[in-house]
C-alpha cells in the first residue's frame, strides 16, 4: 500500500517520522547502505532548536537556524521526503497512516521529538506563549514588540507595566537563555527604540519550581547562572510554582506577578502517534529496549525525546537532550546495517559529552565531565559547539556574522512584526481595545 507516491523497491523500507536531531542523524547514517528511506515531517525543514530563543528575541532570522529537508538529502540515493502528518500506526499490517495517505514500511522509526507540557493546566495552555518551534518563536517576537507598541499608546500606568513585564516559567537552559537575552534587550536595545518609555519599569521574572536554576547541571553552573542573571536585573523565583494565569496576573505559591506575557518553558512531553499497543507508552514517551525497539512491537522503534529507555541505573530514562537524540539515531542506523548483514546488534549506551547554557555576552556556563567553565571561556565553548551543530555552511556563516555584529553593537536589527499575533485570552483583548480607545480619545481632546 503506497499512496504517498514513493516508488516500489526491493530494498528494505525505513520510514522515519520526524526530522529532528534523531531522525536527521539516522537518515544520514543510512546513506548508501541498501535501504530505501522515507521521511515524514509536517515541516519541510530541520530546526536547530537550541537557538530558537535568539529568533524570539530578534537576534537571528528563522532561516539561519532552519534548513530545508530536501536540500539536506538532495544527493542521497533512495531517499524520499513527504510533507505529511502521521495520524495512526497499524503495526500488525506494517502501515503508517498519514493525512495524505498510507505508507507500508519494513522498519518504522518514531522520531517525533517533544511538545510543550502544560501539566493539564488549561488556563496556562490558552494564555501563555510556548517556544518549541519556529512559528512559536516568531509569535513570541511579534508579541513582545506589539507589547511595547501598545505600552507607548496607553496612559494607564498599571497596564503599561503589565505590557512591559515578562514572566518566564522554567529555569532550564531555555528559560535561562531567554531571560538573559531579554535582559540584554532591556538594557542595550529597547531604550533606543522606545525613548518615551521608562524601561526601568520593565521586569523580567524567571520562575523555577526547584531550589536552583539549571537542575540537570552542576551546582557550580547553577550558582554561576543565577549570579549572572541577577547582575543583569532578572528577578529569580526559586521553589515557586505557577498555579494560574488569566492574561493579566500570574498566580504562584509565593507572589502574584502582573504580566501580559507569560512564556512557558517549564516542561515537555513526547509527541505520541496513536495506534501502538497498550503499555507501549509511559508518561508521554515510548518504552523502548536497549536497541530502541518499542515495547510490544517487532519492527517499530523510537529515538530521541519521545523514547524512554528505562533501567535500574536510569529509572527515568535518558534526558531529553539533543546529544541523546543524535547518539540514538547513529546507534539505530548501525543496528539496521548490522541486522541486514547478520551481525550482532549493539545496545545503546549514552555518552555524556557535557551540558552548557549561555546567559549573555561573555556569560555562559558549561559542564564537561568534571570540568566546569564559566564567563568568557564558557561562552566561547558554547558558541563553537552550537555553530558546529547547525546544518549547512551558509547557516553557520550567517549566525557567526550576526553574533559578531551583535557582540560589538548590541543592536539586533531584525525587530520586525512580520505577522501580528492576536492574544488568546478574551480578557486581554477587551482590555487592550479599551485602553487604546481611551488613549486615542485623550489625544483627540488635547
Amino acid at each position: 500500500m503506497n499512496s504517498l507516491n514513493v516508488p516500489a523497491s526491493n530494498l528494505p523500507r525505513v520510514v522515519i517520522i520526524g526530522c529532528g536531531f534523531a531522525g536527521l542523524h539516522l537518515a544520514k547514517k543510512l546513506r548508501k547502505k541498501s535501504f530505501q528511506v522515507v521521511m515524514i515531517d509536517k515541516h519541510n525543514y530541520h530546526t536547530f532548536q537550541p537557538l530558537l530563543y535568539q529568533v524570539a528575541t530578534a537576534g537571528l532570522e528563522p532561516d539561519s537556524i532552519a534548513y530545508p529537508i530536501r536540500h539536506i538529502f538532495r544527493k542521497y540515493p533512495d531517499f524520499y521526503y513527504r510533507m505529511a502528518l502521521a495520524e495512526d500506526i497499524r503495526s500488525e499490517e506494517n502501515i503508517l497512516k498519514t493525512n495524505i495517505g498510507d505508507m507500508h514500511y519494513d522498519h518504522l522509526v518514531i522520531a517525533t521529538g517533544s511538545s510543550t507540557n502544560f501539566f493539564g493546566m488549561k488556563d496556562l495552555e490558552e494564555g501563555s506563549v510556548p517556544m518549541k518551534n519556529v512559528p512559536e518563536a516568531l509569535n513570541l517576537r511579534s508579541i513582545m514588540l506589539q507589547n511595547f507598541e501598545a505600552a507607548s499608546l496607553t496612559n494607564n500606568l498599571e497596564e503599561r507595566e503589565r505590557l512591559m513585564n515578562y514572566v518566564i516559567v522554567g529555569g532550564g537552559p531555555t528559560g535561562v537563555e531567554l531571560a538573559g537575552s531579554l535582559a540584554e534587550l532591556k538594557t542595550h536595545v529597547l531604550p533606543h527604540d522606545y525613548p518615551d518609555l521608562d524601561l526601568r519599569r520593565m521586569s523580567i521574572h524567571l520562575v523555577e519550581a526547584e531550589n536552583r536554576l539549571l537542575p540537570p547541571m552542576s551546582v557550580h553552573a547553577s550558582n554561576k547562572a543565577e549570579d549572572y542573571l541577577r547582575e543583569m536585573g532578572v528577578q529569580i523565583w526559586l521553589d515557586t510554582m505557577v498555579k494560574a494565569y488569566d492574561g493579566e496576573m500570574v498566580t504562584t505559591n509565593k507572589k502574584n506577578l502582573p504580566a501580559s506575557t507569560l512564556i512557558w518553558a517549564a516542561g515537555v512531553k513526547g509527541t505520541i502517534v496513536p495506534g501502538l499497543p497498550d503499555g507501549s507508552t509511559e508518561k508521554g514517551r515510548y518504552l523502548v529496549d536497549e536497541y530502541n525497539q518499542v515495547k510490544g512491537t517487532e519492527n517499530v522503534y523510537a529515538i530521541g525525546d519521545v523514547a524512554a529507555m528505562l533501567s535500574d541505573e536510569n529509572p527515568k530514562g535518558h534526558p531529553m537532550l539533543a546529544q541523546v537524540a543524535i547518539q540514538q539515531g547513529t546507534n539505530l542506523a548501525q543496528n539496521f546495517i548490522n541486522k541486514s548483514r547478520n551481525r550482532k546488534l549493539k545496545p545503546f549506551q549514552y555518552k555524556d559529552l557535557g551540558t552548557m547554557a549561555t546567559i549573555g555576552r561573555n556569560k555562559a556556563v558549561a559542564d564537561l565531565n568534571k570540568l566546569h567553565f564559566g564567563g568568557f571561556m564558557g561562552w566561547l565553548l558554547w558558541m563553537i559547539v552550537h555553530l558546529r551543530g547547525l546544518v549547512g555552511y551558509r547557516n553557520r556563516l550567517v549566525v557567526l556574522m550576526n553574533w559578531v555584529i551583535n557582540y560589538f553593537s548590541y543592536d539586533k536589527k531584525i525587530r520586525l512584526i512580520i505577522r501580528p499575533v492576536k492574544r488568546t485570552t478574551q480578557k486581554q483583548s477587551n482590555r487592550l481595545t479599551r485602553d487604546n480607545q481611551e488613549a486615542i480619545t485623550a489625544r483627540n481632546m488635547e
